[in-house]
C-alpha cells in the first residue's frame, strides 16, 4: 500500500494532540495520520520491535516520536490521548477487550480511536486473532464508544477480502 492509499482509507476529520500508533510497523499509518492531524500534533510511533520507520512526507511537520514497547503487557508512557491508531495491529491481539478497556483509561475526554483491520474471521499466521467490521463495532460500542463510524475499505492484496477502517469517539 502506498502513503496515499494510507491517508485515504482513514481519511476524516481528527483533533490535534497526542496519539499513539500502536504497532506502528514502517511507520506507513504514521505518516498517514501525519498528513490528517492538524499541526502541533505528536504521534508516539510504538512497537514492540525497534522503530525504524520509513521516513514520508509530513507536511505539516507533526512530532513522531519512535517508541519501542509491547503494548500489549506494558503500560503507555503517555496519559491523556487525544488518540489512538492501530493499523492492523490488532489481530495480534487475544484478549481484544481486555485490551481496550486498559487503553481506554489512556485516553483524553472526546478522544479518538482509528482501527484498520481485515474483515474476515479466518486466522491465518499473519493475522492470528482477525475480527470482523461488525464484531468490532460491537466490542467498542460495548466498551463506551457509542459513536463508531465507518471510513472505508480497500481490497487486500494479501488476503481474499477487504480491509475497513473505522473511527470511535469516546
Amino acid at each position: 500500500m502506498e502513503l496515499q492509499d494510507a491517508i485515504q482509507l482513514i481519511k476524516a476529520d481528527y483533533t490535534a494532540g497526542a496519539w499513539a500508533d500502536l504497532g506502528c510497523g514502517s511507520g506507513l499509518f504514521t505518516y498517514a495520520l501525519a498528513n490528517l492531524l492538524p499541526a502541533g500534533s505528536t504521534i508516539y510511533a510504538i512497537d514492540q520491535e525497534p522503530v525504524r520507520l520509513t521516513t514520508r512526507p509530513n507536511p505539516a511537520a507533526q512530532k513522531i516520536v519512535p517508541l519501542q514497547l509491547d503494548f500489549v503487557r506494558e503500560p503507555l508512557p503517555v496519559e491523556g490521548l487525544q488518540g489512538i491508531l492501530m493499523a492492523n495491529s490488532l489481530h495480534y491481539v487475544k484478549d481484544k477487550r481486555a485490551l481496550v478497556r486498559r487503553l481506554a483509561k489512556q485516553l483524553a475526554a472526546g478522544a479518538q480511536w482509528v482501527i484498520v483491520e481485515y474483515d474476515t474471521d479466518a486466522a491465518n499466521t499473519w493475522v492470528p486473532y482477525p475480527i470482523r467490521r461488525n464484531a468490532l463495532q460491537q466490542l467498542l460500542a460495548d466498551e463506551g464508544f457509542p459513536h463508531v463510524a465507518f471510513l472505508g475499505e480497500r481490497p487486500s492484496v494479501y488476503r481474499s477480502g477487504s480491509m475497513y477502517a473505522v473511527k470511535a469517539e469516546v
